[in-house]
């Protein structure tokens, strides 16, 4: 019986956390001392940490944390990264034994273009890429790169939980409204991550057929999406990776 656990960070970072009641792999444990400080008191081994891209945000605990349980460090293959034992790429797996796991690894470029997601145990550790109602800046990549990526997450189960790295949704949700604001899932949506987070619980993890009904970015090939994006670029038939960066052109805009 395996356990997942949001466990918050800096301002709005999530460190998953998914352990067996005996030992347990952490994901971009950016901040060390939540992560030690429940490890502790639930008297966890870490035998592995899964790092998504990067960002400083996301690695900052793998010195620390390889130091202290002598963990394997599970990173995209860029030297940026520090203490990585096993750098990965599309196309690889990750299996552990304690605690018992396999994870496929998914190559999600666009946010950062070393971005790689970890699919198993019904999960997508999806760092940057996707968000609560929303998606990463891209940084790095190109609007084709991450609708390229989004398009592989879209091929996942929809009962996938989507385990994201930021607690961004209501925010995402304000924007999506001013885009899609007659849709009724957006809505429901918004009322019950409202109620989640003034109890100061997580919106995350959600699923993947609810980020399907109501994340803009994912549903760059709705008539509704494809209807705003020719308007917002002045043209007839926007492909899907044209339509995908119009909304996230709007969003940059929105956020600004």
């Amino acid at each position: 019986m395996l356990t997942l656990i949001a466990l918050p960070a800096f301002d709005d970072n999530y460190i998953w956390v998914l352990h067996d009641d005996r030992h347990a792999i952490a994901v971009d444990p950016g901040d060390p001392a939540p992560l030690i400080a429940f490890l502790d008191a639930h008297r966890l081994a870490l035998t592995a940490v899964f790092i998504t891209h990067h960002h400083r945000d996301h690695t900052g605990g793998n010195l620390a944390l390889r130091q202290r349980y002598d963990c394997a460090i599970y990173a995209p293959d860029n030297p940026r990264i520090p203490a990585v034992t096993h750098p990965l790429r599309g196309g690889d797996a990750v299996t552990l034994s304690e605690p018992a796991l396999h994870f496929e690894v998914l190559a999600t470029p666009g946010h950062t273009l070393d971005h790689l997601s970890y699919v198993g145990q019904g999960n997508l550790f999806c760092g940057d890429t996707v968000f609560g109602c929303g998606c990463g800046k891209l940084f790095e990549g190109t609007p084709a790169i991450m609708a390229a990526s989004l398009e592989a997450i879209l091929t996942l189960p929809d009962a996938t939980r989507v385990c994201c790295a930021h607690e961004y949704t209501l925010s995402n949700i304000d924007f999506a409204k001013t885009i899609a604001s007659d849709n009724p899932a957006l809505l429901e949506r918004e009322r019950a991550d409202r109620a989640l987070r003034a109890q100061n619980l997580p919106t995350l993890p959600s699923t993947l057929a609810l980020e399907k009904a109501t994340n803009p970015f994912l549903r760059f090939h709705d008539p509704a999406m494809v209807a705003f994006a020719a308007a917002y670029l002045s043209c007839e038939n926007p492909t899907p990776a044209e339509v995908f960066g119009a909304i996230r052109a709007a969003k940059d805009e929105w956020d600004a």
